[in-house]
Formats: C-alpha cells, structure tokens, sequence
C-alpha cells in the first residue's frame, strides 16, 4: 500500500483569503511548490481534502472548485510536482445538515484512502486548523499543525503530541525526518 501525504488547502499551500474562487486569487505561500516537488521525489502521494462551504454557500459552483484544482496542477507540473488527488467537501451544516466527510470528521481521508490503496499508518495529516488534525488522527493518519494561515491561533487546540511546524518546508522535513527514522529501525 502507497504512502500519502494529506494537505489542506486553504493557509496551508496557499494564503488563506476567504472563500477563494478563482485562480485570479490563487498565491502559493513561500516555498510550497517546491517543498512539494520534493515529497514527490520521496514517493508521495499528495491529496488535497479541503473543506468548501462556498460551495453550500452559493459563493460558487463545482466547476469553480474543480478549474481551481486543475489549474493548482498545471503550475505544479512546471515545476516538478503534483498532486494526486483532490478531495473536497461542500457541505456546510448550516446549510446542508451534517455530512461524513467535512472535516473534523475523516470521510475525506477515509475515501482517498480506499479509492487510492493508501496505508493511511504510513499516511501524514498537514494542516493549519485543529479540526485538520482530528480528522488526521480520527483517520489513523499522523498530524502535523502548520502555523501559516490559522495555525498560530489554532495551535493551543491541537494535542501536546502533535508536532508543530512553522510551514509547510518545515513540515515536510519532520515528516522526512521522522519516516527516515522509521525505515531505518525496521532494518535493524
């Protein structure tokens, strides 16, 4: 089974702007494509599962979401990355009623996980919200909280086991670091 690393989106690989439409309003935060660049070149999967209540909103349509996504993919592939998998929920329980899938709850994971045969073990939740990192744990994934976007504020919510990473680079070293190990002890 593969090895995943699941992002959020918004304040995680891009500036988090409220309800983002376009590609217009899209701006990689500092170092993103290329950290991800490099967790590709490590044998990850890269999953996007992003929660979009614009969607339940009415601020926009699927096909907005979905050009976003497509778009996000064609600046990567010019330098060197992609991503495997976009997941979305656009659901909003104001607006919809409850769902499996937004998170804090893990159906987006879960999903990607079973449609994509990921060990979700050896998988990596990154994100900049608590509820990022109870869907990780809820997942059976390993969490790390980034501090751009609203990771500063939320960084208090999140578990004291939970590592805790300036930005998304600083993250995917812990992660390397942390699996380098990992692989390591079962050699011996």
């Amino acid at each position: 089974m593969a090895k995943a690393i699941f992002l959020d989106r918004d304040g995680t690989l891009n500036r988090e702007t409220g309800y983002l439409r376009d590609w217009a309003g899209w701006q990689w935060l500092p170092g993103v494509p290329e950290t991800l660049a490099l967790l590709c070149r490590h044998g990850y999967n890269l999953v996007v599962v992003t929660n979009q209540s614009g969607l339940a909103r009415g601020f926009y349509d699927a096909e907005a979401v979905t050009r976003l996504h497509e778009l996000m993919n064609r600046d990567l592939a010019a330098r060197n990355a992609v991503i495997s998998a976009f997941y979305y929920c656009p659901h909003h329980p104001d607006f919809t009623g409850p769902c499996a899938c937004r998170k804090p709850k893990p159906g987006m994971l879960l999903r990607a996980a079973a449609e994509m045969g990921l060990n979700r073990a050896q998988s990596w939740m990154i994100g900049d919200k608590a509820l990022d990192i109870e869907a990780g744990l809820a997942a059976g994934c390993r969490p790390v909280l980034v501090r751009t976007g609203y990771g500063r504020d939320e960084e208090e919510k999140v578990p004291a086991s939970v590592h805790v990473a300036d930005d998304l680079a600083a993250a995917a070293a812990h992660v390397l670091r942390n699996d380098a190990e990992t692989t390591r002890g079962s050699l011996r």
